[in-house]
């Protein structure tokens, strides 16, 4: 224990980034940058699209617009620190700040997947109960479910960084990731994390079951309310509403589940690394791609938008 008390005064983390290869830093530096221009350029344009658009006023895009805000806040919550870090030799984060950016980013995560779960049940009630959608899917109750989420997502993360951040000694100050994260974090710690480890797979496992639930009820229901649809055009119009939302949900849940959803001993680092990569900088930038490209509405709105104000 004495070994580890003298680390207690450290004020700052270092960050091992993704390689120590200074040629291989230069090349993710472009990709990194690439991507977080197209992530913020696709979700500004989603935001801005369906804020203008006439014919994008209903509750599926009030919630794709707040996906995509979300997309863009937490991207840029780890993003743009990254791009710095890749041009640094040495890539240090205060405490104060790997906290920061660990509550913002772990509550960022944990609200979208409520938001996915809102998504799909605003899906249900659009094509198994249209008569009541618009009494169903109020203005009041869009914007209660979407508080919901980030009260349920920050809420969530200010509880893991309470527990996280309650451990005392450190055994050393260098965090083996590109950004603060929780697996990394805990390997420095010289108490025991088990109970962290309980809290991060009971919260989680919680949170991942209430969504899953929810998505997997609701699709449950509109599989066998299209099945029901005795004209083709109707069946093929109800599918593709949903076949956006089902692609994002499925990259999402898959990545995150990967990370944190196994217990410690299975954490290979690299591999974390890789799949943080994907859900931090490549799934905010496909997002916007997915619901522009599977979406006639989304992509006859951007048109008419891009000639309205891009075309003298």
């Amino acid at each position: 224990m004495n070994n580890c008390s003298i680390h207690t005064a450290n004020t700052e983390f270092i960050l091992t980034g993704l390689t120590v290869n200074h040629n291989l830093e230069i090349i993710l530096f472009l990709v990194f940058l690439i991507l977080y221009i197209f992530a913020v350029l696709g979700n500004v344009g989603i935001i801005a699209t369906i804020q203008l658009g006439a014919g994008l006023k209903t509750p599926m895009y009030f919630f794709i617009s707040q996906l995509a805000m979300l997309d863009l806040f937490y991207t840029s919550i780890i993003t743009p620190n990254t791009l710095a870090n890749l041009t640094r030799s040495i890539k240090s984060i205060s405490i104060s700040g790997c906290a920061t950016q660990l509550f913002l980013f772990g509550g960022s995560a944990t609200t979208e997947s409520y938001l996915l779960a809102a998504m799909a049940y605003d899906r249900l009630v659009a094509i198994s109960h249209p008569l009541l959608y618009v009494s169903t899917m109020s203005n009041a109750v869009c914007r209660l479910l979407v508080l919901s989420a980030y009260f349920a997502g920050f809420l969530n993360s200010l509880i893991h960084i309470s527990f996280i951040f309650s451990l005392k000694y450190w055994k050393a100050n260098v965090i083996d990731h590109f950004y603060c994260d929780i697996p990394p974090l805990f390997k420095l710690a010289c108490s025991d994390t088990f109970l962290n480890w309980v809290v991060i797979l009971l919260f989680g496992g919680l949170t991942s079951v209430i969504c899953l639930f929810t998505i997997i009820y609701s699709y449950t229901n509109i599989l066998l309310t299209i099945l029901g649809i005795n004209s083709s055009k109707g069946r093929s119009k109800a599918l593709s509403t949903c076949t956006s939302h089902l692609l994002c949900v499925s990259i999402f849940y898959s990545t995150l589940m990967l990370t944190y959803l196994k217990p410690p001993s299975e954490h290979l680092q690299m591999n974390d690394k890789l799949i943080s990569v994907f859900y931090t900088v490549v799934i905010p930038t496909i997002n916007p791609v997915i619901y522009s490209l599977r979406n006639a509405d989304v992509k006859i709105a951007l048109r008419k938008v891009f000639n309205r104000y891009f075309r003298s």
